[in-house]
């Protein structure tokens, strides 16, 4: 397949690299990257659950994602939505779409009353951050939910299966896996797919920059994820314990 501008096949995924417990104070903490851009996702659990679930006889729990994009991520220097008065409408939408994400293969009533804060911290930014942080939030909650039944807390593993996410888009005519920011940049369109490791779909965001697109191009784009996310599935179970893989 043609190469890109950074020596990549078409369908060809950037060096990829999963680091588990890289902090000690989360019940899990996870540093991924993909290529230059690098997302520390950490998992935090509290014995509580959101204010719109406490009611007499839940028994549920609640997994949900924040994002934040720290200052040195880009250059120029990103602001801090805090002192621009609040959270961007992109982080929020990037926040839904983590907990959604993570949800998807969590059985909600097996985690029992308790919340899995998923923190994703952006420290260098360079296309794929919102993918980037679903991969490696999985792991973090992966491993949280381990320490928890390992401790008693809970009696069984909560997950019913992994979940990754990739992007995908249209440049020039071709359809291309996992775009850095010159290529997001620059694409005609822009495709976001959330999967299971199992290989059923979660999520697909896709969008044409000011163009449009086939169904053809559309498939093309999903073979190229799902091949993809098939990658990853496999970098995720090389960094959890094996009793934490979906056969």
């Amino acid at each position: 397949m043609t190469a890109r501008s950074d020596g990549r096949a078409v369908d060809e995924l950037r060096p990829v690299s999963i680091q588990p417990h890289f902090t000690e104070m989360p019940a899990a903490s996870v540093l991924v990257r993909f290529g230059r851009t690098t997302v520390m996702c950490t998992a935090s659990v509290d014995e509580r659950v959101p204010r719109w679930m406490d009611r007499p006889g839940n028994t549920r729990g609640w997994v949900t994602g924040e994002y934040s994009m720290l200052p040195g991520a880009t250059s120029p220097r990103f602001r801090r939505e805090v002192s621009r008065g609040g959270l961007s409408g992109r982080t929020q939408e990037i926040q839904r779409l983590i907990g959604r994400s993570l949800r998807a293969v969590t059985d909600l009533e097996k985690l029992g009353p308790r919340t899995v804060y998923l923190d994703c911290d952006v420290l260098q930014a360079d296309g794929g951050t919102r993918t980037a942080s679903i991969t490696g939030a999985y792991v973090a909650l992966a491993l949280a939910c381990d320490t928890l039944l390992e401790e008693g807390v809970i009696a069984a593993l909560p997950l019913t299966d992994s979940v990754a996410a990739i992007s995908c888009g249209m440049l020039e005519g071709r359809a291309l896996l996992d775009l850095p920011y010159v290529e997001d940049a620059a694409a005609d369109v822009d495709l976001n797919v959330v999967m299971t490791g199992s290989g059923r779909l979660i999520e697909v965001q896709g969008t044409g920059e000011e163009a449009t697109f086939t169904r053809a191009e559309l498939n093309a784009l999903l073979d190229l994820a799902e091949k993809g996310i098939g990658e990853l599935s496999t970098l995720q179970q090389e960094a959890l314990p094996d009793r934490l893989h979906f056969k």
